[in-house]
C-alpha cells in the first residue's frame, strides 16, 4: 500500500518534510494513489459523522442511490456546505494540498465538494474510473491533470466496504473491456484499500475502482474533493452558505468558492462546479 505516516509534530506544523513528500509523489505517480496517515484530527470527523449519519437516513428513505451504476446501498452524499460543518482540515487539508500542488503545479483549484456513503448490505458496483485520459494516443506516461482527495470519517476495513482499487491502472488507456481488465489483473491484482481514521487519500482520477458490499452495521462515509490543474475548464463555483468563510484559509489551493445567503439543498439539489 502506498502511504506515508505523519508524526504528531508534523501534523501540528501542517506540512510534511521533503522526504515524505517525495515518497507521496512517487506513490501517486506509480501506483495511482497515496494514503497520508494522521492528517486530520478527530473533532471534525466526529461532528460530520453524526450529521451525515442523519442525512444518510433521509437519502435511504428516498431511495436516492448514486455512484457508478446507482447500485442499491451506495449513496452519492456530500457534507453540509455550511457552518458548523465546514472545517479547514477538510476543505483545505494542508497535506493533501502539498501533494496535489507538487504534482499539478501552482494554481490548483478545487472543482468538487461531495462524497459517498456505503451502507450495510450494499451491492457490488461495476468497475470504473471517474475520468479518462485527456489526450488519447499520448506517447509515454500521460501526466496527471486531476487528483481526487478522499477523507473517510472513520477507519475503513474490508468489513465496512473498503473500496477495491487497481494499483497502476491509471496508466492504462482505453475502455475497460473484458480483455483489458483481465490483462491488467494478470499484471497487478486489485486490492481492498483499508484506511486508518484520520487519513487522507489522494488518487489519480483515472484509477480503476469500485464500491463493494458492506458487511458491518454502521455507515461508511467518504468525503471527496477534486483538485484540478489550473488550466482545466471550470463549469461553475462551489456554493457554500455564508457564515463559514473563515474555514477557507488562504494558501496554495484556489477554493473556487462562492458564498450565498439562504439554505442550499445539498442532499437533493444538483451538483455544482464539477468539470470533468
Amino acid at each position: 500500500v502506498g502511504g506515508v505516516a505523519l508524526s504528531a509534530k508534523k501534523r501540528v506544523a501542517g506540512a510534511m518534510g521533503d522526504e515524505k513528500l517525495q515518497r507521496a509523489i512517487a506513490a501517486l505517480q506509480e501506483e495511482g494513489y497515496v494514503v497520508v496517515e494522521n492528517a486530520v484530527s478527530d473533532e471534525p470527523l466526529d461532528v460530520l459523522q453524526e450529521k451525515m449519519d442523519e442525512d444518510a437516513r433521509r437519502l435511504m428513505a428516498a431511495d436516492k442511490w448514486g455512484g457508478a451504476g446507482a447500485v442499491k446501498g451506495h449513496l452519492q452524499q456530500g457534507p453540509p456546505p455550511h457552518a458548523p460543518y465546514i472545517f479547514p482540515e477538510i476543505v483545505a487539508n494542508s497535506f493533501a494540498v502539498q501533494v496535489t500542488q507538487a504534482v499539478l503545479g501552482e494554481g490548483v483549484y478545487n472543482a468538487y465538494y461531495n462524497g459517498n456513503t456505503n451502507i450495510p448490505g450494499s451491492g457490488l458496483q461495476p468497475l470504473h474510473r471517474d475520468a479518462c485520459e485527456l489526450w488519447p494516443g499520448w506517447e509515454g506516461k500521460h501526466p496527471a491533470t486531476t487528483l481526487v482527495v478522499n477523507i473517510p470519517l472513520g477507519a475503513v476495513s474490508e468489513e465496512n466496504g473498503a473500496t477495491e482499487i487497481w494499483p497502476g491502472s491509471h496508466r492504462v488507456a482505453g475502455e475497460l473491456t473484458d480483455e483489458r481488465v483481465e490483462t491488467q489483473r494478470a499484471s497487478r491484482s486489485p486490492i481492498r484499500l483499508e484506511i486508518a481514521r484520520g487519513s487522507v487519500v489522494v488518487r489519480d482520477i483515472r484509477l480503476w475502482h469500485r464500491g463493494v458490499p458492506h458487511e458491518s452495521s454502521a455507515f461508511r462515509h467518504m468525503l471527496a474533493m477534486v483538485h484540478q490543474v489550473r488550466w482545466f475548464r471550470r463549469l461553475g463555483k462551489l456554493r457554500y452558505q455564508t457564515g463559514c468563510e473563515d474555514a477557507f484559509v488562504a494558501g496554495d489551493l484556489d477554493h473556487n468558492a462562492e458564498f450565498v445567503d439562504g439554505p442550499i439543498d445539498y442532499l437533493f439539489g444538483p451538483l455544482v462546479g464539477h468539470s470533468w
